[in-house]
This record gives C-alpha cells, structure tokens and sequence, in this order.
C-alpha cells in the first residue's frame, strides 16, 4: 500500500506527543527550557552531519567540496520563493486557525511555536526525502518505519517542552511526505543517486536552522526556506536540456 510508511510515521507522532503531554505536567519551567536546549543542540548536529556528508567529499586523500554552486542557488533561490508564497506566514497562520478551534486550557501559551517547530523538523531531512520516495517507487517502508521511531521519540520530548501543537505537526508530515510519494512515480526519470543525495543535503542544512533557533530564538524564517530542497530537481531538469550548465 503506497503512502502507509507516511500514515505510520503521523501515527508514531501524535503518539509520541501523547506520551509528552502526560510528562508535561510534572516537569518544572527550568526543566522544559534546559530540555528544549539540549534538543536544539543535538538537531544542530543531526543537520551538520547529514550537511557535511553530502557537500564534503575525499578526493586524492583530501576533502574537498562539491555541489557547492548548487546549494548556494537552491538556498537563495528557495529564500526568494519561500518569502513570495510566505510559507513560515502561512504556517503561522494555519497554527492559530487550529489552536483558535481548541480550548485554551489544552493549547497552552507554546502551541504555534511547537505546531511550526515540530512540522518543519519531521518534514525536512534526508529520512522524509528517500523515505517517502522509497515509499512511492518501490512500495518499500523500511527507512519512514525507522524515522517513525526516530520522530516518536523526539515528538515525546517536544511535546513535554512546547505541548499539544507538536501532535498536530502530523497534518503538514501526512500533506508533505504523502505529496512526495504521490509524485515520486512522475519524477522516477529524474531521480538520481545523486539527486536525492542533493537534496538531503539541502534538507539537512534546515535542519541546522531549526536547531538555531531552538537555542537562539526565531531567528531564521526556515519554513521560508523550505523550497531551495526541490530547486536540485529544477537543476537536474535543466542540466539534461543543456549539459554545459555549471551546476
């Protein structure tokens, strides 16, 4: 059944953020911040290490970059189309629409931040890239069951620090990670090793951004970023209709 390792994975969150509401009420203010902190660190690394083995590469005994012209026009180019639509905006907007329909008592003061939070770091990543094509092309759950695991656990420590919105980040996980699966069979001729793998890369630098501003506060828009992950695809398009490009 294609899409059933996406269902999973939603599942394993609203899970994991029940078990994290039920730890929430015992845990004191200085415990739920220094917690957040500790996570924050950790997703920065997570995105580091997913970031630094897709753009490092060895090459005659030493390292060198590649696909760095790359990841600089998806970035960029990601920003400018992200800041048109106004993702972050909108999914700001779409975690009031949902806490404004919810009694006040059960949303509490964190549930936007957790619902944005929560959303774009289940969503973004190497895991829901390959896990949710995988899916798609070859009917195979093995990488979304592992994430579903990975994502329960981290939905649990979420939702003891920013509450009930982190269980509702499963509706954007079920929309983005189904959508790639639903398209992964149009895109087959494109999808490389290579693609995927740049992909993630991009994917793992926001990552990194969302664990900056786990610690350091809201400071970059990272759901404004969210399109440089399909610009790869775009390249790789345009790199088969002229060959010469840079890219």
């Amino acid at each position: 059944m294609r899409g059933l390792g996406t269902i999973v994975n939603a599942a394993a969150v609203i899970i994991g953020a029940a078990a994290g509401l039920l730890i929430k009420g015992g845990l004191p203010k200085r415990f739920e911040e220094t917690i957040l902190s500790a996570v924050g660190l950790a997703v920065i690394f997570i995105g580091l290490g997913g970031a630094l083995s897709g753009l490092l590469v060895i090459e005659d005994g030493a390292l060198a970059a590649r696909y760095t012209m790359m990841t600089v026009l998806s970035l960029v180019l990601g920003a400018v189309v992200g800041e048109l639509l106004d993702i972050e905006k909108r999914l700001d907007g779409l975690g009031r629409r949902i806490k404004a329909r919810m009694p006040e008592k059960l949303a509490g003061n964190s549930f936007v931040e957790g619902f944005v939070t929560a959303s774009m770091l289940f969503c973004v990543g190497a895991m829901a890239i390959v896990g949710a094509l995988e899916d798609g092309l070859n009917g195979s759950y093995a990488i979304l069951f592992a994430k579903s695991l990975l994502d329960g656990i981290s939905a649990v420590i979420f939702a003891a620090s920013l509450g009930v919105g982190v269980a509702l980040s499963s509706i954007p996980l079920l929309v983005y990670q189904g959508g790639i699966t639903l398209l992964a069979q149009a895109l087959r001729p494109l999808l490389t090793d290579a693609l995927i793998g740049q992909m993630s890369c991009i994917g793992s630098i926001l990552i990194v951004a969302i664990g900056v501003n786990m610690i350091f506060g809201k400071k970059l828009k990272v759901g404004n970023l969210l399109p440089a992950i399909f610009f790869p695809a775009v390249f790789a398009l345009l790199g088969s209709l002229f060959p010469g490009l840079p890219l």
